[in-house]
């Protein structure tokens, strides 16, 4: 069995919030297949403990807008892995030495991934018109 769509939708929402707080290497992971208490984890990092906490406001922002409140919510005092348990989705955002350190993605490599799209918003925004050319 693999994650369900609702899951991914809440997945891809919460990835684009993260990246809109510009977390590093989002990623997500199925792992429906080996957990029945959930169906996709969502790894996000950043570089300092204030930024891993405007991560966090952000994905609960964006999933509040969807009335998605998590169910459990972990690590926000210390700002070093923050946990944020919406049942079908958890989210983890974590400092990048925990992250290295902790290897999340390593302990679940036999899980496939799932394909977020996140839109860049760099990407997204119009580009600025051309200057008229000088005659």
């Amino acid at each position: 069995m693999s994650a369900t769509e609702s899951s991914i939708d809440i997945a891809r929402v919460a990835a684009q919030a993260a990246s809109g707080k510009l977390a590093n290497d989002i990623v997500a992971i199925d792992v429906s297949d080996r957990l029945a208490i959930t169906d996709v984890f969502l790894i996000a990092s950043a570089s300092n403990e204030r930024q891993v906490n405007a991560i966090v406001d952000g994905i609960e922002e964006e999933l509040a807008k969807k009335n998605l409140k998590p169910v459990r919510r972990e690590g926000r005092s210390e700002g070093r892995w923050v946990l944020l348990d919406y049942a079908n989705v958890v989210v983890h955002v974590q400092h990048e030495e925990d992250r290295v350190f902790y290897a999340l993605e390593r302990l679940w490599k036999d899980c496939p991934a799932v394909d977020l799209q996140i839109e860049d918003s760099a990407a997204a925004a119009p580009a600025a018109p051309a200057a008229p050319d000088a005659e």
